[in-house]
């Protein structure tokens, strides 16, 4: 999956990088060609995202049970948002994207049982989140009708499917729960195309969660972990 998300980051680079290297002998208008005039523009963006975690486990991890390791296993889901971008300066906007995220990601404990078996579970945890995401996008000079860009900032993320503050209707089935709210820091490049009648963007960015979002309810699977933190991995397409 780690190749898999490599290769697409190479493709996304090559497309944007590689258009503004296109030679320029024959002439080409350009498309829309008042818009960066404008102060304020709005749009709306669809995203696939690959939600994982950073796992920090406690330090003598196998004296919980005989617990030999855990890892975390990301799975992919979508983003559907709206764009707002405010025209700062001539390279610089502000945007805020407000958007809802879909997806899962797992956590798996590897431990041995009666010192022979090597068990392995899996505890998948699924996350609906409001995504308010406040952004700097430095943007290149207009190449005709592209140009790349570097995006960075902050996001303030509501889990609408946090297990928090419930209780397990199955004693015997024992889930992962995570805080409602998360704080992340956010950075990104991508290509803007300027087509006849809106601006295309494909934009690829990483999410870093600065918050331990992990319940700690002194269960097996809570008590083996010191700090687990929010991973995400967003490409997203933006039609302004």
């Amino acid at each position: 999956m780690k190749k898999h998300s490599q290769y697409i980051l190479i493709i996304i680079l090559v497309c944007i990088f590689g258009l503004q290297a296109l030679p320029q002998g024959r002439v080409r208008l350009e498309n829309l060609p008042r818009y960066d005039r404008k102060r304020l523009h709005f749009g709306f963006n669809l995203g696939i995202n690959k939600m994982d975690f950073l796992i920090k486990p406690v330090e003598k991890l196998q004296t919980f049970d005989s617990l030999l390791e855990i890892h975390s296993k990301p799975a992919y889901g979508f983003n559907i948002g709206i764009v707002s971008n405010l025209k700062l300066a001539e390279h610089f906007d502000l945007r805020f994207i407000p958007a809802l995220s879909f997806g899962e990601r797992s956590l798996e404990y590897t431990y041995l049982k009666n010192d022979t078996n090597r068990i392995t579970v899996l505890k998948k945890v699924e996350s609906t989140f409001i995504d308010l995401p406040l952004l700097l996008k430095y943007k290149s000079a207009r190449l005709i009708n592209s140009r790349a860009y570097v995006i960075t900032g902050f996001k303030y993320s509501i889990d609408m499917a946090s297990q928090k503050g419930k209780k397990d209707l199955n004693s015997q089935e024992e889930i992962i729960k995570l805080r409602r709210n998360d704080f992340s820091y956010e950075l990104g490049v991508g290509g803007d195309f300027y087509l006849e009648y809106f601006k295309f963007a494909v934009e690829i960015k990483m999410s870093y969660g600065l918050r331990d979002l992990l319940v700690r309810d002194n269960s097996f699977y809570t008590s083996s972990i010191n700090k687990l933190n929010s991973k995400i991995f967003l490409i997203s397409f933006l039609f302004e």
